[in-house]
Parts: structure tokens; C-alpha cells; sequence
């Protein structure tokens, strides 16, 4: 039993550290330092666990206790061998269970392709067949040439400057702005930050793009600088070649949306619950936006953004959003993946899936990332790796299934509704501006540092700080660096590379080695596995008396980065990357472009870098002999050096950021374009001749009133009186005509019990809603055991009526919207049952967010309520009828996939409740009804993108476009009609159906009725361990409003009304 003693040994040595925490049988948390020190007892047991055979660790403990005296010191030797011996069983047990739901999620996902292929295979004749199959065949074949990607597009290119494109770009955690970025401040300031300003200023100066947004959060807090507080920040003024007529609003710009508590930084796993916020912000910036760039290059029509492009998960989230409610192509960059980091913690058997849920709010991440899926036109990657082992472990992307979707495509086959977003390559761009191509030798300058100029001179040039720093450590630095640049973490792999240095005398005597491990202060106040990292670096150097032969700076800035390049260049040095994985290798491009040839790990992204610049030599990272080979072979043949160079240099175009954009918008402009088609502007002298007398006289008496795109409202006394009028006869005639037109009712319905009856909207072209100033928004889920809607929503909604015409004034500019899971049909009719007109509500948002009704506008001849066709239109996008009532039926009637099943179905599709875009059924019995989180996977392991919920207590379940919901419809209204969704009141039960949660969040203000609703839809939203309510609804928010009791009188809402207006304004 090899390693017992050792293990012995150090047991004995720690007791005189203490061991506080294995005797009290706590579990080992992650973080193994306490109070920013080092604690060896953690340490041990985390390396004991990770690194020895359970085995041996049982045996262990068996001879301790069969050699135990009365010491104390055996007893204690005893319990923690025994407490080691548990944690590794607790780890083999977590992956045991990650196992389990890995073998799980691979049959389903091959249950899922095998589905899909099948009903899709009728469509075509076997030598269709034969045709996709050979297709797909090449798609896996590896290209020869880097630029494949673009190989049959049409690349873009400067004739595209009369294009002037609106580009949006969103990446909403960490402190963004254009100069002096604080990288590496926190874990989310890093390179995506600075990733994204880059690709906004490159983009600006693209020929065809006129405007580039960069959208985040605005920050007004004490702990970062007042600058993250500002609204907006220019980056670029646009193209540096620009004609000098480009308009006010041309560039690039950073725009600030506030979200979430406004005094306060946050981390991105805080954020989640306040993304609805930042949507509902972010709208109403682009609608401003698109109708001041519609007066300055549109001719007086909206310029709609050509694409909207999300960074990471929580952008991504927020892009698919924006995507919908407007209608217009996304884009995603996942930058890191939760799938990917969720296996990796796992894998270490430091924490349960619920504890990492817990940390990282991984699950929310994961649901964000299929979501952005979903609705993606396009996924960039850095690296081909990425697409297929890190996407690939996603529902929503397979790659077998995709090549297939793609062939029937070209062939113009129907696929069924089924949908993969199309990935591509496309590396990081850079900008090489500042580095220059340079040939010269470098005794002149080396010379100078010890001791002297080369020709004598008195006056010898400025020698960067850094090269004093690294070469104080080295006592012949005129030999060739082998430069390695990383953080001290273990997967960069630097002892390996040190060892291999080491260990082959002959790169030792041939060249240098300088390690640049980031910045630090204490070793002992590092986190645990850098600090490790670099404990173990300063012994292998004593360990190999590597002193004068290894460089190991304590500190440096970013501005520094270039010259360490350059330093090793002009020695004739080499950059190596020996990572253990690298997912793309941004440092090996920056090595290339400075003259550095490269050996880097064969594992990842240096692949597709080392294909493209050809400049150096892929290595096995865990071959420390190949790595010295490499490294000598370079390093010794001189010629072979000097083509790796010129390599590099020539190819490095291929990432500058001009080839990144250029790229860029010729995939995007490959995707379908679409925006909205309708003309968001009514003639005001149509408006006049055809409206209603109500609406009518509101446009004499108020004419100034119609709504801004933010939501900014004329005050009442800049409206224009009537009587103020009667001087001008242009205006008495108009009034004349309109109330000559006006068509009288036969028979008035009864008022209401104040006598005043709610504006009738009665027949007109264009919806009221188009002037309101306020929406009141009903979407309260009262339904009975069999899912029919109950009678005290009646008296709750004339209620509602009641407290907004208590203010007169402020009921004259206030419409009111009603959002069910009913039919309009079944609306009407229950409406009616307590005497309320249909035309009572400026719209009425029916079967759960897939129709929008306009009553007493758009009416068929037998006075039926029509459909707003925009919106039909609007969510048919990726919508697969037939194919998904297909599927589900299969799901639903099968459990777990099993096609022959032959239990009794617990569906039935409801023929009265479905409609083109909403696919509708009867729960027969709610226990077998599958989750929503369920289904949904199951779905886009098909391809199919949707959106499911059940609804009316449990009795329903309805398939809705991926765009449809009720939360959406509310957005589409602002879009269509310009009503701010900041300007909208939504009531909301304290439960409802599954897509509940969504319509609580938001710049609009919620007023929440306790015991108003009894049953919702809740348990049947979501599967154990997905993400929780708190992460989609903030805890706490001052747009929040609660009324209490199961009959809340109009006082009582009124009273809410306010409290929350009050609140809203105190943000």
C-alpha cells in the first residue's frame, strides 16, 4: 500500500496546526483560506481527496485505529483519517450521480435526433437521401483554408456605405466604459469587457454602419467611479474615413440602463432577477433611438437595429427578449458556458449540484443560454472546440441535427417547424496599430541595461521599465526568452513547463525562461490554487538551481504586455501556451503580431490559430519531453525560427479587427432579416375625418397629447382648449364635420353605479391605445377546479374601474387591457355575463399572449373581434404548427419517450381553445402532466422552439410561438403603439399560470391582490433542482404594490395606484 506512510506522516505533522475543522465533521468548504491565509489542514484534505485512492485511505484508517493507545494524539490521528475517507466517498458518489445524468441526458438526446429524423424522413425520396447524408459527410470534413467560413457569401465589403446600419451590442455585468478600463477590478471585469468595447468601436467605422450601442448597466454607486454613473459615453465618432456628413447620432456609444438597486454594484449572479428591467429600459432607448435616426438617414420611417447581439448568458437573455419584441435578428456570444463550468465543479467533488445552484446560480445561467438559443439567428464561437464541446452539451444545439436541418434547407424540404441556430467560427479581432514590424537586432538596446550603449552614444533611448524587471533576474539575458504569459492557476500548466525547462540541460544552457504569473503582493494572501501554483514554482527553481535562468516579475501593467513581447522577440525567444485546455489563445495572437514564433498545447484553441498563422508547434501539454523538444527545435534552428516568424506576421490580418467585422456582418448578413413592416405614424387628417366623437374631441382638446417613444408626457396645460379655438375656422369646421360623421348607438347600456361610464371605443381605423397616456393591465388567473373562469373576477375588475375614475382627470388618458389564457371568444362571453362591454378594454391580449384583440376596431362585418394581423404576423416567427402537435402527442402519451405505450391518454387536445398560433389541451389528470422545464428540453432536443405553459388551474396546457406571451404582448404594444411600458399598472394574483413570473418584473408597476386568486399553475413549472422564483422576481422592489383581501374595494386599489407611484418616483 504505496503513499500510507506519507499519508501517515503528514497526518502526524498537521496535528500541530490544528485540524479544527475535520474533527467537527464539517463539510470542506471551497475557499480553503481563512482570513486571507493559508490553512494547510484544508489544504491537505482537498488534495488528499482529489489525488489518493479511497482505498488506501480506509486502509489507513484501519491500521491507525488497530495501532491506537490512550494518547490523544492516536484518537484524533483516528478521526480525521476516518473524516478524509468520508469526503472521498461523498466525492465518488457525486460522480456516480453526474454519471447517471450523463448517460441520461444522451439517451434523451438521441431519443430526441432519432424522433426528429423520422417524422422528417417521409419528405424525402432515397436519393434526397443519400444527397443530405453525403452533405453532411463534407460538413465534417476539415477545410484547408481558415477563411472557409465566408467561402460562398457575399463578403462584405466598402461598397455597403450607403447601407448605415444600427448595430445594438449588449453586455450587461461588470464596469464598462471606453478608456482606462479597470480589467481583472473583479471576476467580471475581464477581457469580455474589453472585448466588447473594441468590437463597438470596430464595428462604427465598418463602411454601412451608421451607430453602434453598447448596452449595460449604470452604475451610481460610492464603491466605482461616478463614470459608470453616466447615461451615455461616446467611443468613436465613426468611420476615420468618413465624408463629414454622417450625421449627429453616427458612432459608437456606450449607453447606461439602470436596473436593479441603483446605488449599488452587483455581480452578475445578483442580476438575474432584474433583467426584465433592463429589457423594458433597453426598448424604450431603441424605439427613441430608431425614430431620431428615421428623422436623420430614414427618411422620416423607423431605422430599426440590423441585428441585436448578446454577451454571455444574462445578455443573451435579455437579446432574445428584445429580439422578440421587436422582431429583428440576434445574435449570441456565449463568451464562457454554465453546462461547461457546471461539469467542471462536479467533476471536483467539492460541492452537490444544490450547493453550486446555490453559489453560481448556474441553473438560471443554463435556462438563459437555451433561451438565447432559441431565439438566436447566429451563435459566434472563437474555436471550432467550442461549438462541439461546450454548445454540444445544450438541448437546443446538436450537431448531427443541425448539419440535417441545414441540407433540407438548401433542398428546400420542410422541416417540420424544427430549428438549430446556424454556429460559426469567427476569432477575436485585435488591434495591431500600435505594433510595429521590426527586424532589428537587439544587442543596441539590451546593451544598455548592463551596462553601456552599443556605439558609444552619451545618450542612449528610453529602455521600458518592464525590461529592467525582468532582467534583474537573469545573469545572461542576451540568450533567447521562452516567454509564457498566464495567470498561476493550475490549468495554465506552468509547472509542467518548468519541470520540462528543468529537466533538459540543454534548452537550459541554450535559452531563458521568464514566467509572467500576474500581479501580486503576498503569496500568503492569494487564493488557494495560485498560491499553490507559486509555491511550487519557487521550489522547482531551488529544486533545479534555476537561479539566474528563470525571470518571475511580481508585478506589471497592462500597458506593460507589448514590451514583454518585445523583449522576448528581440532575444529571438519563443511564446509558449503549455495550458491543459485553452479555449481559444488570445496571448498566442498577441505573440504572433509582436514576432514571437509560438508553442502552445494541442488542446483547444490553439489548433485553429496554429491552421491559420502556421507560425510554431502544437504540443501534448502533459508530455513535459515533448514540450523541451519543441522548444529546443525552435530555439536552435534558426531558419526554421525565422519562417515561423514571417508567418506569423503575414497571416495576423486574419484577426485584426477590420477582418473580425468584415466577417462579422457578412454572416449576419446572411441571416433573415426582418423588423417590423408596419407604419408606426398615423396622417393626422385620416385620424380627423374617421374617428370616433370621443376620440375626436380628444384630439381638438388635447392634440399635443400622443405619446413620446421614452414615455415622456405634455402636461396638461400646454393642451389646446376648445374654446381658446373659436377664432379659428379651420378648427370649428373640422369639429363640425367629425360630429356630423359620428354615428349615435340605438340604445346606451346602462351606467355603472357612479353614473359615469368608461370612454366607449367605439369603431375607429386606429386604436385608442395609440394616445393613452396610462394602461391599466388586468391579468388576474381566477379559474375554478375545472378550469372555467370564476364570478369574482367580474366585481374585481369593475372594482379596478372604480378606483381609476376617482382621479377624473388622470381616468381621461387611461386605457385598460385584459390578459387571460381564454379564448376571445370565451372572453366575450364571460365578460358579457357581467355586464361589461368587450369595447370597455382598448385590447384584449387572449390565449395566453398568441392573439391581441382590438374591440370596437378591428371587428369582422358580423361584429366578431379580428386579430391584430401585425402580431400574427410578429410571432410566427420558428413557429411549427403541425410538427408539434405531432411531437407533443408523442411526448405527452408516451412517457419518457416510449412510442408503443399503451396506457390511456391523459390529454385532449381542446379544439375551441386552439387557434392558429395556440395549440391547446385538457389536462385529464394534472399528476401525469409533464413539467414545463420538462417539456420544454424534450422540445428542443426535436429542434422545436416554443413556448409551453400550463393554465387555468392546472387543467390546460397551451403551446404558444417562441415570441407569444403575455409579458411580450405588453412589449408589442409599446412597439406598435408607442405606450411606454413604464406607464403600464399590471394587476396579478398572488399566483396564476406558469408564465406568471414573467409579467412581475419590469419598469412597469405591479399591483399584486392577495386571496383574489385560489389556485395557480405554479406546480407544474418547474422540475427539482432547476432554477428558483428568486431568480426571475426580485425579492423586493419599490414598483411593487400589495393589496390585501379576497374582495379589495376601490379605495383600496386606489390607494395602491398611489403608493406605488410613489415609490416609482422615489427611485
Amino acid at each position: 500500500m504505496a503513499g500510507n506512510e506519507w499519508i501517515n506522516g503528514y497526518l502526524e505533522a498537521i496535528l500541530d496546526t490544528g485540524a479544527t475543522a475535520i474533527e467537527e465533521q464539517k463539510p470542506t468548504p471551497v475557499n480553503l483560506s481563512e482570513g486571507g491565509h493559508f490553512n494547510p489542514t484544508k489544504y491537505f484534505v482537498e488534495e488528499v481527496v482529489t489525488g489518493v485512492d479511497e482505498s488506501d485511505l480506509y486502509r489507513t484508517w484501519i491500521k491507525v485505529v488497530a495501532t491506537r493507545n490512550t494518547r490523544e494524539r492516536s484518537s484524533r490521528l483516528e478521526n480525521m483519517c476516518w473524516r478524509i475517507w468520508h469526503l472521498t466517498r461523498k466525492k465518488k458518489q457525486l460522480e456516480w450521480e453526474e454519471l447517471q445524468r450523463s448517460a441520461n441526458r444522451r439517451w434523451e438526446r438521441e431519443q430526441g435526433r432519432r424522433d426528429a429524423t423520422e417524422d422528417m424522413s417521409e419528405d424525402l425520396s432515397e436519393g434526397e437521401k443519400g444527397d443530405a447524408l453525403a452533405e453532411m459527410l463534407l460538413c465534417e470534413t476539415p477545410r484547408r483554408k481558415f477563411q472557409r467560413m465566408v467561402s460562398n457569401l457575399e463578403v462584405w465589403s466598402d461598397d455597403k456605405k450607403e447601407k448605415k446600419l444600427y448595430v445594438v451590442l449588449i453586455s450587461l455585468h461588470g464596469l464598462v466604459r471606453g478608456e482606462n478600463m479597470e480589467l481583472g477590478r473583479d471576476s467580471d471585469t475581464g477581457g469580455q469587457v474589453k472585448y466588447v468595447v473594441e468590437l463597438a468601436r470596430a464595428l462604427a467605422r465598418m463602411p454601412g454602419v451608421y451607430r453602434v450601442d453598447l448596452f449595460t448597466r449604470q452604475v451610481s454607486s460610492p464603491e466605482v467611479d461616478w463614470s459608470y454613473g453616466e447615461p451615455t459615453e461616446m467611443i468613436t465618432a465613426g468611420p476615420e474615413d468618413g465624408d463629414g456628413d454622417l450625421g449627429e447620432s453616427s458612432g459608437a456609444y456606450i449607453i447606461r440602463i439602470p436596473f436593479g438597486p441603483r446605488d449599488q454594484y452587483l455581480s452578475k449572479e445578483v442580476l438575474w432577477p432584474h433583467i426584465q428591467e433592463f429589457v423594458d429600459g433597453a426598448l424604450a432607448h431603441i424605439l427613441n433611438m430608431s425614430k431620431v435616426l428615421g428623422e436623420q438617414i430614414g427618411r422620416g420611417q423607423p431605422v430599426w437595429p440590423y441585428v441585436i447581439h448578446g454577451h454571455y448568458a444574462d445578455a443573451g437573455d435579455s437579446a432574445a427578449l428584445l429580439s422578440g419584441a421587436l422582431n429583428v435578428p440576434m445574435v449570441l456570444t456565449g463568451h464562457s458556458l454554465g453546462r461547461n463550468k457546471l461539469e467542471q465543479l462536479i467533476k471536483q467533488g467539492r460541492q452537490s449540484k444544490e450547493d453550486i445552484n446555490s453559489t453560481y446560480k448556474i441553473m438560471r445561467r443554463i435556462e438563459a443560454e437555451e433561451l438565447s438559443l432559441d431565439a438566436a439567428e447566429l451563435v459566434i464561437t472563437s474555436t471550432k472546440q467550442e461549438i462541439e464541446e461546450q454548445w454540444g452539451l445544450y438541448d437546443g444545439f446538436d450537431v448531427k441535427l443541425e448539419k440535417v436541418l441545414r441540407a433540407r434547407a438548401r433542398r428546400g424540404v420542410n422541416c417540420h417547424g424544427r430549428y438549430m441556430p446556424r454556429m460559426v467560427v469567427i476569432p477575436p479581432g485585435m488591434d495591431f496599430s500600435n505594433v510595429m514590424v521590426q527586424e532589428d537586432d537587439a544587442d543596441g538596446e539590451l546593451s544598455q541595461l548592463i551596462g553601456g550603449t552599443s556605439d558609444g552614444s552619451s545618450s542612449p533611448k528610453a529602455i521600458p521599465t518592464i525590461w529592467s524587471e525582468v532582467m534583474r533576474f537573469l545573469t545572461n539575458p542576451h540568450k533567447p526568452m521562452i516567454l509564457a504569459l498566464s495567470r498561476p492557476d493550475p490549468k495554465k500548466n506552468i509547472t509542467t513547463l518548468l519541470k520540462a525547462f528543468g529537466e533538459c540541460r540543454p534548452l537550459r544552457e541554450l535559452a531563458n525562461l521568464t514566467l509572467i504569473m500576474g500581479n501580486r503582493d503576498y503569496i500568503d494572501e492569494m487564493s488557494t490554487g495560485n498560491a499553490s501554483v507559486l509555491t511550487t514554482v519557487l521550489k522547482m527553481i531551488d529544486k533545479y538551481d534555476l537561479y539566474g535562468q528563470v525571470a518571475y516579475p511580481k508585478h506589471h501593467k497592462q500597458s506593460d504586455v507589448p514590451d514583454i513581447y518585445r523583449l522576448a522577440a528581440k532575444t529571438k525567444g519563443v511564446f509558449i501556451n503549455p495550458a491543459l485546455v485553452e479555449p481559444f489563445g488570445l496571448t498566442l495572437i498577441e505573440a504572433a503580431a509582436h514576432g514571437l514564433p509560438m508553442v502552445a498545447t494541442k488542446n483547444g484553441g490553439p489548433v485553429d490559430i496554429h491552421r491559420a498563422l502556421s507560425n510554431g508547434l502544437l504540443v501534448d501539454p502533459h508530455d513535459q519531453q515533448s514540450i523541451a523538444n519543441a522548444l529546443l527545435k525552435l530555439l536552435s534552428e534558426k531558419n526554421l525560427w525565422v519562417e515561423c516568424r514571417k508567418n506569423g506576421w503575414k497571416n495576423i490580418h486574419l484577426f485584426s479587427w477590420p477582418e473580425h467585422c468584415r466577417t462579422y456582418l457578412t454572416r449576419v448578413a446572411a441571416c433573415r432579416m426582418r423588423h417590423p413592416q408596419w407604419q408606426t405614424d398615423t396622417p393626422e387628417d385620416e385620424m380627423a375625418a374617421e374617428e370616433s366623437l370621443n376620440d375626436s374631441l380628444k384630439d381638438v382638446q388635447d392634440m399635443s397629447l400622443r405619446l413620446s417613444v421614452d414615455g415622456d408626457k405634455s402636461s396638461l396645460n400646454e393642451s389646446l382648449d376648445v374654446t381658446a379655438a373659436s377664432g379659428d375656422h379651420e378648427v370649428q369646421d373640422q369639429v363640425k364635420r367629425v360630429l356630423s360623421k359620428i354615428k349615435k348607438p340605438d340604445s346606451a347600456p346602462k351606467d355603472h353605479e357612479d353614473g359615469n361610464k368608461l370612454t366607449d371605443n367605439v369603431g375607429s381605423k386606429y386604436p385608442l391605445l395609440r394616445r393613452r397616456r396610462k394602461l391599466i393591465v388586468i391579468a388576474l388567473d381566477c379559474y375554478d377546479k375545472s378550469g372555467a373562469p370564476e364570478k369574482k373576477m367580474i366585481q374585481v375588475v369593475q372594482e379596478i374601474f372604480k378606483a381609476v375614475r376617482l382621479d377624473s382627470q388622470s381616468a381621461r388618458f387611461t386605457g385598460f387591457a385584459l390578459l387571460t389564457a381564454m379564448p376571445a371568444s370565451e372572453t366575450v362571453e364571460f365578460l358579457a355575463s357581467g355586464r361589461i362591454q368587450a369595447n370597455e378594454f382598448d385590447a384584449l391580449v387572449c390565449s395566453s399572449g398568441s392573439e391581441v384583440y382590438y374591440p370596437g376596431t378591428y371587428t369582422e362585418e358580423d361584429g366578431r373581434l379580428f386579430p391584430d394581423p401585425d402580431y400574427s404576423s410578429h410571432i410566427d416567427y420558428r413557429w411549427g404548427c403541425e410538427g408539434l402537435k405531432k411531437t407533443i402527442w408523442k411526448l405527452l402519451n408516451a412517457p419518457d419517450g416510449e412510442r408503443n405505450s399503451t396506457s390511456s391518454s391523459h390529454i385532449e387536445e381542446d379544439i375551441k381553445s386552439s387557434s392558429a398560433h395556440c395549440i391547446s389541451y385538457l389536462i385529464k389528470d394534472p399528476s401525469k402532466a409533464r413539467k414545463v422545464d420538462d417539456l420544454r428540453q424534450k422540445l428542443r432536443m426535436r429542434g422545436l422552439r416554443c413556448h409551453p405553459m400550463y393554465c387555468r388551474s392546472s387543467t390546460r396546457m397551451q403551446i404558444v410561438p417562441l415570441l407569444a406571451s403575455r409579458a411580450q404582448a405588453l412589449r408589442y404594444l409599446f412597439v406598435r403603439w408607442r405606450l411606454n411600458v413604464a406607464n403600464m399598472y399590471v394587476f396579478l394574483g398572488e399566483s396564476g399560470d406558469t408564465d406568471y413570473e414573467e409579467m412581475i418584473a419590469g419598469t412597469h408597476k405591479t399591483i399584486i391582490m392577495k386571496g383574489v386568486v385560489g389556485k395557480g399553475s405554479e406546480e407544474l413549472l418547474r422540475t427539482s433542482g432547476s432554477y428558483l422564483r428568486d431568480d426571475i422576481v426580485p425579492p423586493q422592489s419599490p414598483l411593487v404594490a400589495i393589496v390585501n383581501g379576497q374582495a379589495p374595494t376601490a379605495d383600496e386599489i386606489a390607494t395602491a395606484l398611489k403608493q406605488v407611484n410613489k415609490s416609482a418616483a422615489g427611485m
